[in-house]
């Protein structure tokens, strides 16, 4: 079965940015390549043990296995030496990225406390857009009495728009809910 968010995006998206932006040819709309998400963890240079939870809870929130990144520089001023592990990452593509962004549209924003809508300015200027969340305890996946540290993280949806104002134009067909 094909994801709900991806059937959203073909039945409803593409038409409405193809009379919004005068495209002639359906494959110019713009589409979502890819979602990023990365927890940063700077803690992890004193306790690398807290590693193993990030790893944990991005696994169960993403579906897919995280890559952990390593410094690339020593700096001493931080007590970082070159090769430790401060972060992981993953990257969703096809169907596990629409399931993803369908969760994060539906369920996990609207349990962001005092939550009045993501901002519209957070785009690069070619379409691409990051947002940050505080905490990993919107997604119901997480069990809140597993949870030792809250760790925020950092999510980037890449698009193929060519603009901000498609970006955005394709997001807001997808459900992100943007602030007045």
């Amino acid at each position: 079965m094909a994801a709900r968010l991806k059937e959203q995006y073909k039945k409803h998206a593409i038409p409405a940015l193809m009379k919004e932006f005068n495209y002639t040819n359906v494959m110019a709309a713009p589409k979502v390549v890819k979602v990023t998400l990365n927890i940063g963890m700077g803690e992890a240079t004193q306790n690398p043990k807290v590693m193993d939870s990030a790893v944990a809870e991005l696994t169960t929130i993403a579906g897919q296995k995280p890559i952990v990144t390593k410094a690339r520089k020593s700096i001493a001023a931080f007590k970082l030496r070159e090769g430790m592990s401060i972060g992981c990452s993953v990257t969703l593509r096809g169907d596990r990225m629409f399931e993803f962004l369908d969760r994060l549209v539906n369920v996990a924003l609207p349990r962001v406390r005092d939550f009045r809508g993501v901002s519209s300015k957070s785009f690069d200027g070619r379409g691409n857009y990051t947002l940050g969340i505080k905490d990993q305890l919107i997604f119901p996946e997480i069990d809140y009495n597993k949870v030792e540290k809250v760790k925020g993280m950092n999510i980037c949806i890449t698009t193929t728009a060519k603009t901000d104002a498609e970006g955005l134009a394709l997001l807001k067909h997808l459900g992100m809910p943007f602030r007045a």
